[in-house]
C-alpha cells in the first residue's frame, strides 16, 4: 500500500500536498474542508505589510501632522496583525493538520517582531514571501539579495519554529542565494512565488493586472529549478508551487526534489476536492511503480542523480528546437 505521508521541516505531514497562501486559506470553515480533503498543512493567507503601508498612507491623506501619522500607521498595522492572529489561533484550534503562517514582506525591519507573536499564537512554521524589486539601476545585485539573508538571520534569531523563505524567478545566481538562504538558517526554500504582474488595456490605456492563475505549463521553470537547487543545494528542503494542477505534476515535482507541493489556482478554478483527488493520483502512480513511501522516489530525476544533467541546463534548449524545421 503506498504510504504518502511525508517530512517538512520538522513536521510530520499526512500528504505532500499543501494548499498555498491565498484567500482560500483566510476562512477557517474552507481550512477545515482543506483537511477534510487531505492537505497535508495549509499556509494562511498572507500579512501583506505593502497593503498595509498603503492602507496607513490612505488614511493619513496627507494631513501633514507626523504625530496623528505615526498614530495611523501604528493603529492599522495592530488592527492588521490582531486580525492576523485571530485567524490563526481559530485555524489552530479547529484542525489538526499543521498550520504555516505567511508574512509578505518588502523590507528587513518591519516584521520581525511579529514573527514572534504568530509563533506564540500557535503557528507551526513561517512561510516568509519576500519582494524587493530591484529598479535602482545603481545599485549592485547584492544589495538586493542581502534584504533576504538579512531577515531571514532576524527572523531565526527569535523564533523556534521552522521558517521557510519563498523566493520569486529573478534572481541571477539562485543556487547561491539558496545556499546562503540555507546559511543564514532557512529551513526550507519554496520555489516559486507568483507575483502581481502588471498589464495594459490598449482599449482604454488604462493598467490592469495579467492573469491572476498559473496554467499547467508553468510547471516547466519551477521544475527545472527544483531539480538543479536540490541536486547543487542537498541539504536545503524544496517547496515546489506554480502550475501543479495534478498528481503528474506533483510526481513530477517529488521526482525533481521536492518535499511537498503547493496548490492554489488549481483549488479556485476546480474546488478544494482537487486534493484528494492529486492525493490519488499520487497513491495510483505509486502502486502502479512499486513505490511504498515518497522518501523511495524523491529526487529520483533531480540534476545529481540523472546521467545527463544537462537536460536541465538553459543551453540545450538550442539543440532541441534546431531539431524542428
Amino acid at each position: 500500500m503506498a504510504n504518502i505521508e511525508v517530512k517538512y521541516m520538522g513536521m510530520g505531514l499526512k500528504s505532500p500536498v499543501i494548499v498555498g497562501s491565498s484567500g482560500l486559506t483566510s476562512s477557517v470553515d474552507n481550512i477545515r474542508q482543506m483537511e477534510k480533503e487531505g492537505a497535508g498543512a495549509v499556509i494562511l493567507k498572507s500579512l501583506f505589510e505593502e497593503q498595509i503601508n498603503y492602507e496607513a498612507g490612505r488614511l493619513m491623506g496627507g494631513h501633514g501632522y507626523p504625530e496623528a501619522e505615526d498614530y495611523i500607521k501604528s493603529y492599522t498595522k495592530r488592527n492588521s496583525v490582531d486580525q492576523y492572529l485571530s485567524l490563526l489561533k481559530k485555524a489552530r484550534e479547529n484542525v489538526s493538520i499543521p498550520v504555516i503562517a505567511s508574512i509578505n514582506c518588502v523590507s528587513s525591519t518591519e516584521w520581525v517582531g511579529f514573527a514572534k507573536e504568530l509563533e506564540e499564537a500557535g503557528a507551526d512554521a513561517i512561510e516568509l514571501n519576500v519582494f524587493y524589486l530591484p529598479y535602482d539601476k545603481n545599485a549592485p545585485s547584492s544589495k538586493y539579495e542581502e534584504v533576504y539573508f538579512e531577515l531571514t538571520q532576524k527572523i531565526k534569531s527569535i523564533v523556534n519554529i521552522p521558517v521557510s523563505i519563498k523566493l520569486g524567478n529573478h534572481f541571477t545566481n539562485l543556487i547561491r542565494v539558496v545556499e546562503n538562504l540555507r546559511g543564514a538558517g532557512a529551513d526550507s526554500v519554496v520555489l516559486f512565488n507568483r507575483f502581481y504582474e502588471p498589464d495594459i488595456d490598449i482599449d482604454t490605456m488604462k493598467m490592469t493586472s495579467a492573469e491572476v492563475f498559473s496554467s499547467p505549463s508553468d510547471i516547466r521553470h519551477t521544475l527545472r529549478w527544483v531539480a538543479i537547487v536540490s541536486g547543487k543545494v542537498p541539504g536545503m528542503e524544496i517547496s515546489a508551487s506554480t502550475g501543479i494542477h495534478s498528481g503528474e505534476g506533483a510526481v513530477k515535482q517529488l521526482l525533481a526534489g521536492a518535499q511537498t507541493v503547493q496548490l492554489c489556482s488549481v483549488l479556485y478554478q476546480n474546488g478544494l476536492g482537487e486534493i484528494g483527488k492529486i492525493n490519488d493520483e499520487i497513491a495510483d502512480w505509486m502502486r502502479k511503480e512499486n513505490f511504498k513511501t515518497i522518501d523511495q522516489f524523491r529526487g529520483k530525476m533531480n540534476y545529481s542523480r540523472i546521467p545527463d544533467p544537462e537536460v536541465y541546463e538553459r543551453s540545450q534548449f538550442m539543440k532541441y528546437f534546431s531539431s524542428i524545421h
